[in-house]
């Protein structure tokens, strides 16, 4: 009897543990400017892959995230789809 458990027990657990969220509500984070915001991405971040930076050579390429730039869309200042490029 107590193996029986224990086996169902485990068997939850796992199954519990290996159906992760894709994401979480921690990558659509909102950061009160861009230095804060440049210590995680450093790069700053691209709504999508496509986007073509404005303003010339960047020295890091940016984090592509859709949710995680629309938190930050304030802070792309020159509207090129970048946020806090550097």
């Amino acid at each position: 009897m107590k193996k029986t458990l224990f086996a169902t027990f485990t068997t939850t657990l796992l199954l519990g543990l290996s159906v992760l969220p894709l994401e979480t509500d921690a990558s659509a984070k909102t950061f009160k400017n861009c230095t804060e915001l440049n210590k995680v991405y450093k790069g700053g971040v691209a709504k999508n892959d496509k986007v073509k930076n404005k303003g010339g050579k960047t020295k890091y390429t940016p984090t592509v995230s859709a949710k995680l730039y629309a938190a930050n869309a304030t802070k792309d200042r020159d509207s090129d789809g970048i946020a806090c490029e550097r």
